[in-house]
């Protein structure tokens, strides 16, 4: 997801898109420990000329390897969700690649009362939904009330915990009211506005499953004009978006299962906007020096991550030790460089290296494949029986890890994984799942192991993934529990000295790593693929962020 900061599960997006992409990608190629990554530069065939004129009108085709779960941020959890939310919908705040809040259907920044637990901000009068109705004050009110109501149970309920009410002032200006200083407020304001007029009579417990959820009315720069199920969605612009009509007329998100079945279209123009998996970038350049179709955007940091997660519910992850062995068994340097081509480096614990808030100075677990056999054998599991398994009390160590179809990068990695345990004696069955069921079981904590990533934006406070109180319904689907690292998650959200913060934030994230409720694995790098006349885009963002800024020239 986190997916991500305070991860609140507001800013926490599985990610289940492509690339190393696995869920998401993000930083540089180094020695594991640092967190430097080159500047995103951009490579085009020497042959290509700029070109001046704007053109209005053309077509961005991107893919997914699997279909959006909805149209509601208060349900949908995957990165894919996110992208297709943020094309038809506005919030009343976004995002950018620093991120900060950035004015959406807000007009300026929030203010605060003195005691911090009022927030006021005004709010823009010329947006309209797609149906011609305006966008007011009321409907920011009803979506609010739907996230803070008791009837609404889904992942993100964290988020809002912390609000008491949220109130229209005047048809201009809107008040959130906290029941106690909230430093995690930001997470509560980037969430897609929903239109009363078309909901108001849907109940909060079946919004999920309306028709709505599968086809969105909003107030973005495009509108869902078609939606087939397992082969795309289309999409055309909103002419009368209030940030103005979008040059790019139509946006085609193609269902395509499988990652090389990307590439190949991408260089048969079946798909101009994507993300290149490390694995097949050498491929893709090699492509573009003769056909000058495209523009290669490489080194863009994203604030992402890979794992794998180990369910704490099983018996043979219960034991801090076992898991910490079990990360020490694993080359993760050696998958960066030899799976993801070098595009990426290593993390320790759970806050993406782009943040403010990163540290690396957490305990670490380094490859070591002896030592990992040694903790092992501390924590009682030895093969004494000599089938070349370790045991304890007549029960091998053995277990499944799932990994999603069609991400031939993480694929490649349980492979790894799976070869690296079997050294010390652990028998590993990989189990490839088709994209929408696999982010099901993620969400409905069935699995042993799971291969995914985390997109994180927002606010750093890490409550969506790491809180216990996230267990029952949020996106701790691993059912981490840490009385320590739960006081402090909540004295940071009530902390607003960023330095202080830092210092919090900085606990949670050793304590975190040793605990090793995830196997932390690296962060990569994204390099995205664009058509070579496309012009506008933000080359420090990934994906469709900001599409709406971008144009063809000719």
């Amino acid at each position: 997801m986190m997916s991500m900061p305070y991860r609140t599960l507001t800013s926490v997006a599985l990610a289940s898109m492509l690339a190393a992409t696995a869920l998401l990608a993000g930083c540089s190629k180094d020695n594991g420990s640092s967190t430097t990554s080159p500047s995103p530069t951009a490579s085009t065939a020497p042959s290509a000329t700029p070109a001046k004129t704007k053109v209005d009108g053309g077509e961005i085709i991107t893919a997914y390897l699997g279909d959006p779960q909805g149209f509601i941020r208060l349900w949908a959890t995957t990165t894919t969700s996110t992208e297709v939310i943020d094309l038809t919908f506005s919030y009343l705040y976004k995002l950018n690649e620093k991120q900060e809040l950035v004015p959406d259907l807000a007009v300026g920044q929030p203010q605060f009362s003195a005691d911090k637990k009022e927030m006021t901000m005004k709010v823009r009068t010329d947006a309209k939904w797609t149906d011609g109705k305006p966008v007011t004050v009321d409907d920011i009110v009803f979506t609010y009330n739907i996230a803070i109501s008791p009837d609404y149970t889904g992942p993100r309920k964290g988020t809002f915990t912390e609000i008491d009410k949220v109130v229209k002032v005047d048809d201009t200006t809107l008040k959130f009211v906290f029941k106690q200083p909230f430093a995690g407020f930001i997470d509560t304001l980037i969430y897609n506005i929903l239109p009363q007029h078309l909901l108001k009579d849907v109940p909060i417990k079946e919004m999920d499953k309306s028709e709505f959820f599968k086809k969105p009315v909003g107030s973005g720069p495009y509108k869902l004009e078609e939606w087939k199920q397992g082969q795309y969605l289309r999409f055309v612009r909103n002419d009368n978006y209030y940030g103005g009509k979008p040059a790019i007329e139509k946006v085609t998100a193609k269902i395509v299962p499988d990652a090389n079945a990307m590439m190949a279209q991408l260089q048969t123009g079946e798909i101009n906007v994507i993300g290149v998996p490390a694995d097949q970038l050498g491929a893709i350049e090699q492509f573009n020096k003769t056909s000058n179709k495209l523009k290669l955007q490489k080194g863009i940091k994203a604030s992402q991550y890979s794992y794998v997660a180990w369910n704490l519910t099983n018996p043979l992850f219960q034991d801090k030790k076992v898991r910490q062995a079990l990360t020490t068994a694993i080359d993760r340097k050696g998958i960066v460089d030899n799976v993801a081509e070098g595009l990426g480096v290593v993390v320790n614990s759970q806050t993406p290296p782009p943040y403010w808030s990163f540290t690396d100075n957490v305990p670490k677990f380094d490859f070591n494949m002896e030592k990992a056999k040694t903790m092992l054998a501390e924590a009682g599991w030895k093969d004494t029986n000599n089938d070349g398994l370790i045991d304890k009390n007549g029960k091998n160590f053995e277990f499944e890890m799932q990994v999603n179809q069609g991400n031939k990068i993480r694929e490649k990695a349980v492979t790894v994984i799976q070869q690296q345990l079997q050294k010390v004696g652990i028998k590993v069955t990989p189990r490839v799942v088709e994209s929408s069921a696999f982010t099901k079981n993620f969400q409905a904590k069935q699995f042993e192991s799971i291969y995914y990533a985390w997109s994180i934006s927002g606010d750093p406070n890490p409550k969506g993934i790491w809180h216990s109180s996230e267990i029952e319904h949020g996106l701790n689907t691993v059912s981490y529990k840490n009385p320590e690292v739960d006081k402090l998650i909540e004295e940071d959200l009530q902390t607003f000295d960023q330095a202080k913060r830092k210092e919090i934030l900085g606990k949670i994230d050793a304590l975190i790593a040793e605990d090793q409720p995830y196997t932390f694995l690296y962060a990569p790098t994204t390099v995205m693929a664009y058509p070579s006349n496309l012009e506008g885009f933000n080359p420090n963002r990934d994906s469709l962020k900001e599409i709406e800024k971008w144009y063809f020239v000719k």
